[in-house]
């Protein structure tokens, strides 16, 4: 028996947004079909699902929708706008919906995160610029005393006319700065002429999630002028997803000139290997340990699409071999999210986070991978936990350490993600 949907008109704001979002304006546009649900792993949670919340929009039921929780579980991923036939921007709605929302009023570990970076000027840990600046010279003063390979690695900060910008994420200087060197060790090893800059450094943007289109906007601008005045010629954003994006969508949206030319770098793994700067091999993995991937909806889905995910398998599999790597099924631009990004990590809904997650970890568990590689900040965070709270017992790794491995190169501490029967290879 189907559920009836009691309808209160209010202000009809919301609808207009539909209106906006459906080509010429047509509401009937959408075919309630339910392609849109079918896909979603937020389906169900809360009593609500993405055909659902468009209907009710597309009705006017503003007052059931304007103070819904539901937006800060869906991550925005967009996989109902691939599904669905008439490529209804749903993502879109959700945004719009979180901006509605009274400020002080949206989930206050996202918010705390959006305005710690903009009081910092640096990243959403709120990092001062001296502590980074302390973290990097001390860093790299421990490895090109301790390892040998490296006695001239430079991390540089600010300096003007390097050819390569370099953002970071603000988590590892505050509490893994190990993880830090394995990037350092394959941009030294390469020959590429780096910075980082000092003004808006973090690459997250939770301002982003927070649906504050003013703040998004600040972190932008501000990153982009300061690489513009360095003279760098292309800004590398590290392995994470949803900074990539942020950075993508915010150029655009907000019409910021600049200068410089975004790639993510695992585009340039994927160049650099190529053109033999980044001699890996898969012939350490001698005891066929398996890996498989998680895309990131925001890198893949969102902006740069298969071309992306096919230069993510490359790299992968001269990393590992590719008899070692076992995909997820779908995958690529249809892979499933993860649940872990829209903000979700900090939005308060620990449990609802899990179970959109439960599909993603049945897909790793159907692998049979040993490994998953998690080349996004929240992707990792959220198949870690998702490991920890259903006991799945994969480990998730990020895409540096298993290059450095490959090379020789990965240092004692630089290690925290590797299981047993890694942790001491090559030592």
């Amino acid at each position: 028996m189907l559920d009836q949907l009691k309808i209160s008109h209010n202000k009809d704001g919301i609808k207009d947004k539909v209106r906006a979002l459906i080509p010429q304006g047509d509401l009937s546009a959408c075919l309630t079909c339910g392609a849109c649900s079918s896909g979603c792993p937020a389906t169900g949670s809360m009593d609500m699902d993405p055909r659902k919340f468009l209907r009710m929009a597309v009705l006017g039921m503003d007052t059931s929708l304007e103070r819904h929780p539901w937006v800060w579980v869906c991550t925005m991923c967009k996989r109902c706008t691939d599904l669905c036939p008439m490529n209804l921007n749903i993502p879109q709605l959700i945004y719009y919906i979180r901006s509605q929302w009274p400020r002080e009023e949206r989930p206050r570990g996202i918010l705390a995160s959006c305005d710690q970076h903009i009081r910092s000027n640096g990243g959403a840990m709120g990092v001062p610029i001296e502590d980074f600046i302390f973290t990097v010279e001390d860093l790299a003063e421990e490895c090109r005393e301790d390892q040998d390979a490296f006695k001239t690695l430079k991390a540089d900060i600010d300096r003007q006319g390097a050819f390569f910008a370099l953002n970071q994420n603000s988590r590892e200087p505050v509490t893994e700065p190990d993880e830090l060197l394995p990037l350092w060790k394959i941009l030294h090893t390469v020959g590429a002429d780096w910075t980082y800059y000092s003004t808006m450094w973090g690459g997250e943007n939770y301002c982003m999630f927070l649906a504050d289109d003013p703040s998004w906007e600040h972190i932008i601008r501000s990153q982009a002028e300061h690489i513009d005045k360095l003279g760098c010629k292309v800004l590398i954003n590290t392995e994470c997803g949803h900074s990539f994006f942020a950075l993508w969508e915010g150029l655009q949206r907000f019409k910021i000139p600049h200068s410089f030319e975004l790639k993510s770098i695992v585009e340039l793994y994927a160049q650099w290997i190529r053109e033999g700067k980044l001699p890996v091999n898969s012939n350490w993995n001698t005891q066929g340990i398996k890996f498989t991937v998680q895309d990131p909806c925001n890198l893949i889905r969102k902006s740069r699409g298969d071309s992306m995910a096919d230069d993510l398998r490359f790299v992968i599999k001269s990393v590992v071999g590719e008899e070692n790597f076992v995909d997820m099924t779908p995958n690529k631009s249809s892979n499933f999210c993860c649940g872990g990004g829209g903000g979700s990590l900090q939005s308060g809904y620990n449990e609802e986070r899990r179970n959109y997650g439960r599909i993603k970890y049945d897909q790793i568990k159907a692998t049979k991978a040993d490994y998953i590689i998690t080349p996004c900040h929240n992707c990792h965070a959220q198949i870690e936990d998702l490991s920890h709270h259903y006991e799945g017992g994969y480990y998730t790794v990020h895409l540096w350490t298993l290059i450095c491995l490959s090379l020789g190169v990965l240092g004692e501490n630089e290690r925290t993600y590797l299981g047993p029967d890694l942790a001491e290879y090559g030592l």
